[in-house]
């Protein structure tokens, strides 16, 4: 069996940039013994420069970010003669040569945040007929957007908690009454930018001082934000979504336990066991709450997954009032940190099983539109060329 060449790909200029390094590592540790598979890293720097080659396969290399810039190899996506993608190497040297070109069957993207998670990668590959693991253009945009996947589940009924958004010039010239609105939800309420995750930027705020400082905090993130009221007390309920529109699994809920009523960015990645991300945050699985709101937290996390146009792999995170069956959508995670292996391990499914079932899905999901018509056959441009373009002032 001819070996497929997987791109693993990673980094962004974002603020989860180390985070996304650390998914990848995890993904490239649990499959390196694949025989079928050939891996090839795609290392995108905090300035959005592209690089590959060796020294980004071992995670101690991150260290000093700019010297795995400088021991790596400048890339790009390009086409052969044959049309197909390939990874070009660029030639730093004046010699003659022809630069490296590998060929491309699917890539794994493991962004956290920002252009490499909200469809932007997504699109470059779709541009250049590469299969890519998780959600499309559109599910991504929508899953990075918390106002509009919000404004969505609304629309169809899945609850979720009161809030208002507004963009940073939106604040500075009506700053009065923006607190107004939100003083409305009362005390305390919840700063987040709309556009980023792993808590990042996310702040409590219990008075209106404290209001104004979390959001000028936020907006050195994002300029579009969203206070909400706070669920208190609460608790944190996490399900993961693996499939397509057409068929989904979900695997068992979690419960994370933070050192704070708000999960940080700490309790996340940076306990004793950092280097594993998000599956060293201490948590409890299956999570320790009724099975009647366990299964009703999994089918809303299908239908919503269904809903928010995803696929591949997400994570949903829901509010619980303690001692209710009362839960509300928070957000979706469309490349969870780790990939969330350690909720499929717990329903039975391997992380080397679960990222070759990404790989699948991606490549199935582009044979399915492979086997639709690309181009519609017209003699548009010729019959129009007869014209000339000024026969076509003030036509369509």
């Amino acid at each position: 069996m001819e070996k497929k060449n997987v791109l693993i790909a990673f980094g962004g200029a974002s603020p989860e940039h180390e985070v996304s390094v650390i998914t990848a590592h995890q993904a490239i540790a649990a499959l390196e013994e694949r025989e079928e598979y050939r891996f090839i890293p795609l290392y995108i720097a905090k300035s959005g420069k592209w690089f590959t080659g060796e020294p980004l396969m071992e995670l101690s290399n991150f260290e000093d970010l700019k010297k795995i810039e400088a021991a790596a190899t400048p890339c790009t996506f390009s086409q052969n003669e044959y049309g197909l993608t390939v990874l070009l190497e660029k030639k730093e040297s004046w010699l003659p040569g022809k630069p490296k070109e590998t060929p491309l069957h699917v890539a794994l993207a493991a962004f956290h945040g920002s252009s490499g998670e909200n469809g932007a990668f997504q699109g470059v590959c779709e541009m250049f007929r590469l299969p890519c693991t998780g959600s499309g253009v559109m599910g991504s945009a929508i899953g990075m957007d918390k106002v509009t996947s919000k404004t969505i589940c609304r629309a169809h009924a899945i609850p979720v908690v009161d809030g208002v958004d507004f963009f940073e010039k939106e604040w500075v010239n009506s700053r009065a009454e923006w607190i107004e609105k939100i003083e409305t939800l009362g005390y305390p309420v919840i700063v987040k930018p709309v556009h980023l995750g792993s808590s990042i930027g996310v702040q409590i705020a219990e008075s209106r001082e404290k209001l104004i400082h979390g959001v000028e905090v936020a907006f050195k993130y994002d300029h579009h934000l969203l206070i909400e009221e706070l669920v208190k007390p609460l608790i944190e309920i996490n399900c993961s979504v693996l499939g397509s529109s057409e068929e989904v699994m979900t695997s068992v809920c979690e419960r994370p336990i933070g050192a704070q009523e708000l999960l940080t960015f700490q309790d996340k990645y940076l306990s004793d066991e950092g280097g594993k991300g998000m599956a060293s945050a201490e948590r409890v699985i299956p999570a320790d709450i009724p099975e009647s709101l366990s299964e009703s937290i999994r089918d809303c996390s299908a239908t919503i997954f269904k809903l928010l146009n995803c696929s591949g792999l997400a994570r949903l995170d829901f509010l619980v009032r303690p001692g209710t069956e009362t839960f509300y959508f928070n957000e979706i995670n469309t490349i969870p940190g780790s990939f969330s292996f350690y909720l499929w391990k717990e329903s039975g499914l391997g992380f080397r099983e679960l990222l070759i079932k990404l790989i699948d899905l991606a490549l199935e999901e582009a044979q399915q539109k492979n086997r639709r018509i690309q181009s519609y056959e017209t003699n548009l441009l010729s019959t129009k060329a007869v014209k000339g373009i000024k026969g076509l002032k003030g036509t369509k």
